[in-house]
């Protein structure tokens, strides 16, 4: 027993000399759980991805490790340029249909749960099907501090061979992964419409409203696009006035029926819209694209839960759907913000955000003569002001 208590003294003694004063003790690794809201959020360079692709959950291994990668969204049709690995890539698909080519050969097709390997300095692109979006976690190691080299970007013509040769078509034709029609300097007739529809439901007033629904619909707008404009500035506007403005089309439909009137219904929204920790991720990609950058604000700050809402319901829910483009929905809002006093800030925002989703100068110019025209001065001025101002920090980009 002795002999026992002398050896446990001893070794007391020997961790206090080693663990003396003003030594440090050994730090222990631990394992470390980074959420994915705490995590950045970019959408790919222009340069080096056709279409739009959201890059999500970046990670770096802890050294001596050197694989890195993220999670990336494809939208339909969008791609990688042709790239390299000096030490190869491993993709793992999540969700979506989408496609793999190496140069030379064949394209393939890759769905959910499929593991693509990637030999290193092998040339290649992927991304996703022309019919909705595919996601994949790629995972790739530096080699004297690089992972990837790009090159040039992927064609129309070979992304459509590339389909062709894989057996998928486009259900519409289109492959390009573009949100919304290219820039133009005149609004359409429809486009027009839109912003009147907006105003007059926010203000409620259903004579004007009636008459902008018949104009929109008049000018090519299908019942679904006047419907989802209706559904959409709910949130900006408030239910209560969605659900009136949503009788008074149902009204117009019904009353342009019976004068002979058959108007095109259109198309429902087709895409699947995510749901759960994938909403998030798609609502803070939407919200960072339109924004022009992560979203910031005190009222943020103060009440998180506000731009959680945002991010889930608005820019997740909301502008995931695929049966209106994201011009007109932002010809919506201006619409409806331009008509409501005290909502100046956000019309600002969203007459930056107008330009960032490809409505020209001129069309905007055109949009706050329609507001003068058809909504009265005072809205078409908060539009004139929030228009001059971005026109005016743009010109600094």
């Amino acid at each position: 027993m002795k002999s026992l208590l002398c050896m446990a003294i001893s070794g007391a003694a020997a961790t206090a000399v080693a663990q003396s004063p003003g030594t440090a003790p050994a730090l222990q690794p631990v394992v470390q759980v980074h959420t994915s809201a705490s995590l950045p959020l970019t959408t790919g360079a222009t340069e080096n991805f056709s279409g739009t692709a959201r890059i999500s959950s970046p990670f770096q291994a802890v050294p001596p490790g050197k694989a890195g990668g993220a999670t990336v969204t494809f939208e339909a049709g969008a791609r990688t340029a042709w790239h390299v690995h000096p030490l190869g890539q491993t993709l793992i698909v999540t969700s979506g249909l989408g496609l793999v080519q190496q140069q030379g050969q064949a394209a393939q097709v890759i769905r959910p749960g499929d593991v693509v390997n990637i030999p290193q300095n092998v040339r290649h692109w992927h991304g996703a099907g022309p019919n909705g979006p595919m996601t994949h976690v790629a995972i790739a190691e530096k080699e004297d501090g690089i992972s990837v080299t790009w090159q040039v970007k992927v064609t129309d013509q070979e992304y459509q061979a590339a389909l062709t040769g894989a057996g998928v078509q486009a259900k519409d034709g289109q492959a390009t992964g573009s949100r919304s029609s290219a820039k133009s300097d005149t609004l359409s007739a429809k486009q027009r419409a839109i912003p009147l529809m907006a105003a007059f439901m926010a203000t409620s007033d259903m004579p004007r409203l009636n008459a902008a629904l018949n104009q929109g619909l008049d000018a090519g707008l299908t019942v679904s696009e006047a419907k989802e404009v209706l559904v959409q500035l709910y949130a900006y506007a408030g239910f209560p006035r969605s659900l009136n403005a949503l009788g008074e089309l149902l009204k117009v439909v019904e009353a342009r029926k019976q004068r002979g009137v058959q108007d095109v219904q259109g198309r429902e929204a087709g895409r699947a819209v995510a749901t759960g920790s994938e909403l998030i991720v798609a609502g803070r990609a939407n919200q960072t694209e339109i924004s022009g950058g992560p979203a910031q604000s005190p009222v943020f700050d103060f009440a998180p839960v506000i731009n959680q809402f945002l991010q889930a319901h608005l820019f997740g829910d909301i502008f995931e759907r695929d049966n209106l483009d994201w011009q007109s929905r932002e010809l919506a809002t201006v619409g409806a913000l331009a008509a409501t006093p005290g909502a100046e800030a956000q019309l600002r925002s969203h007459m930056r955000a107008s330009l960032r989703v490809g409505l020209s100068a001129a069309q905007l110019r055109q949009l706050t003569q329609t507001l003068a025209d058809g909504a009265g001065p005072e809205a078409a001025d908060r539009a004139n002001d929030a228009l001059a101002r971005a026109l005016a920090l743009a010109s600094k980009d």
